[in-house]
């Protein structure tokens, strides 16, 4: 019969461990609660994130009559370090990192979870629970069987290997030890490890802790708010599938947008909005690789649709169809469900995609630091993708939001539209094409014309969410992010007053006014927050931008990161999780309101 585990409400109160190949989310506790497996959109070996019952898959160090517990960081790195204590003051800490280093010319990135336990104080006793599942929980492994210092999981499709120098049997049988020396867990594939389990583990931290802050110290951070970019760059890095380039928007399906809302979306998948953030704000800080590897990815969907229809999102291996379904066996986060998997929104018309597409590569036409710049070949290419732009810029669509029972002509689909030609324009012109130069400028402008004619509320004294719409949407901040519009324009100032008369509640801003599908939103959606803090800074209202910031900053959890959405009540975090668009806010907000390095050296 299966023990009980002593577990702590779900909450995303959760540390992420990855190396651009999976990622596992792991509790307070130091429980393994979430991790796909082979890649992020796979089959959750652990999914008690999604199950508070019994027959939640988990993996968790349970420390006897557990007390309290300590998490952070190796600073600069994806290494987390958890600590136990017990009543009587008895500790053990425990380091959970994913092995990712340079070998042998390569990037090495296993499928692999390593778990290192050692004694902080005393004799502490704890047990290892260890209940991986397959096929979303249905199914336990269809056979377990040992070695002298190994366990196999064998699943339908997935065979699971431990290495471990902690007896065997103690394992089995989830009973509890005494903590006496430093233990070492590997899981991973079905292999044989080349050298001693000890050996292995202590040299892939050392290896993978020196990677990272390598890594991290090529970053052009800013003076000010550096733990909290770092954080946040470090997360974003972890949400490449370096295989093949692709970004994903979180790494959970299913977390409510807020309780019992049914707002439940997989988002596990490469939007190609979302990437192209992504993208912006590492290179905002010298990090290019990123995009080097997206833009690999990038190049495949452009070349294959040929100036035709795009999707707004694609599987991380360009999976065109994500059916949509729901897994009824699965209560959901805190009981909340649906559980989703897949989405539909991949059958979407969303024509913002076409301008994130033409940004998201242009840096490459004007970067001379990138190992392979971009030319004329792909200059011909994004002009297809443009040609598509301007043909829709104009026809309704169901927006950024993906609105699923709607369609408009929405303003900043429209402004993408124009984004598209307008960077084709100086792409041209560094290219030395002034006949494409001026073809392309002249479909900017006409673009541009119709959206600050069309999309002018007078009445609202504000640009609304679509042409000839009075309703209200915080996308239309963008208009001065991407320079479009000059940030002291007044009617920008008069759109900015409007939007935070009718869509913030204090700090926290919500993406619309109007219903959904769903009814209205109850909580603010943290990137319209951090659009919000850009655009005050840019027309002039710095310190309140920052009061703002220092607000979102204390919102992260104990670790540095957020999900989609805060309730503005209770600050709680809810949507999927860590959000890469939340994570984007940061490093920008950050980058735009930190004092300079020349202020102090």
């Amino acid at each position: 019969m299966t023990r009980p585990v002593a577990r702590p409400e779900a909450s995303l109160k959760l540390g992420v461990i990855g190396n651009c190949a999976f990622n596992a989310l792991i509790d307070e506790r130091g429980g393994v609660v979430w991790c796909c497996l082979p890649r992020f959109d796979g089959d959750p070996v652990f999914d008690a994130l999604l199950d508070p019952t019994d027959k939640a898959s988990l993996w968790t160090f349970e420390l006897e009559d557990f007390a309290r517990s300590e998490q952070e960081y190796e600073p600069n790195t994806a290494v987390l370090r958890t600590r136990l204590y017990d009543t009587q003051g008895q500790g053990i800490e425990v380091t959970d990192f994913a092995p990712r280093f340079w070998n042998r010319g390569r990037m090495f990135r296993p499928m692999t979870i390593i778990r290192r336990v050692k004694l902080i104080s005393g004799s502490p006793r704890m047990r290892v629970v260890l209940r991986p599942r397959f096929d979303w929980g249905r199914a336990e492994p269809t056979e377990i069987t040992q070695g002298s210092t190994h366990l196999r999981f064998v699943g339908p499709d997935l065979s699971l290997r431990l290495n471990t120098d902690v007896p065997i049997s103690y394992v089995l049988a989830e009973s509890f030890f005494v903590i006496d020396r430093p233990m070492n867990f590997i899981l991973g594939p079905d292999e044989t490890l080349t050298s001693g389990i000890e050996d292995t583990a202590r040299g892939f931290e050392q290896e993978t802790v020196a990677y990272w802050r390598s890594w991290t110290r090529a970053l052009a951070i800013p003076l000010q708010y550096q733990e909290a970019v770092i954080r946040a760059a470090i997360t974003l890095k972890l949400s490449l599938y370096e295989d093949t380039g692709a970004i994903i928007a979180a790494m959970t399906t299913s977390i409510p947008e807020h309780a019992n809302s049914g707002r439940n979306w997989d988002y596990r998948y490469c939007w190609l909005r979302d990437a192209f953030f992504v993208v912006r704000a590492l290179n905002s800080i010298s990090e290019v690789a990123t995009m080097e590897e997206y833009l690999r990815w990038l190049n495949n969907i452009v070349v294959k649709t040929a100036g035709g229809h795009i999707q707004p999102l694609y599987g991380i291996g360009r999976e065109e169809q994500l059916p949509e379904s729901i897994l009824e066996h699965l209560p959901g986060y805190r009981g909340m469900g649906p559980v989703r998997v897949g989405n539909q929104a991949q059958e979407h018309f969303q024509h913002d995609v076409y301008g994130n597409i033409i940004l998201a590569a242009a840096q490459a036409f004007h970067d001379q630091r990138l190992f392979r710049r971009a030319g004329k070949a792909e200059f011909a290419y994004l002009e297809a993708v443009g040609e598509q732009a301007f043909r829709i810029y104009d026809k309704p669509d169901a927006g950024m939001w993906e609105l699923r029972t709607r369609a408009r002509i929405h303003t900043s689909s429209a402004l993408m539209s124009w984004v598209a030609c307008d960077r084709l324009a100086k792409i041209a012109h560094v290219l030395k094409l002034p006949d494409r130069v001026g073809y392309w400028r002249e479909r900017a402008d006409t673009i541009r014309e119709r959206i600050l004619r069309e999309s002018w509320n007078e009445q609202r004294k504000a640009f609304a969410e679509s042409f000839g719409g009075k309703e209200l949407d915080a996308s239309v901040l963008l208009m001065a992010e991407v320079n479009m519009i000059d940030p002291k324009d007044p009617r920008f100032v008069s759109t900015v007053a409007a939007l935070e008369d009718s869509l913030c509640d204090g700090p926290y801003m919500r993406r619309y006014e109007a219903a959904d599908d769903f009814g209205k939103p109850e909580v603010s959606f943290n990137v319209c927050t951090f659009w919000r803090i850009d655009a005050l800074a840019r027309i002039g209202r710095k310190e309140e931008a920052r009061e703002i910031f220092e607000v979102m900053l204390r919102n992260r959890n104990h670790l540095g990161l957020l999900s989609e959405d805060t309730h503005p009540v209770t600050g709680e975090m809810w949507g999927n999780y860590p959000q890469t668009y939340s994570m984007v806010g940061i490093i920008n907000a950050a980058v735009r309101l930190s004092a300079p390095w020349d202020s102090v050296i």
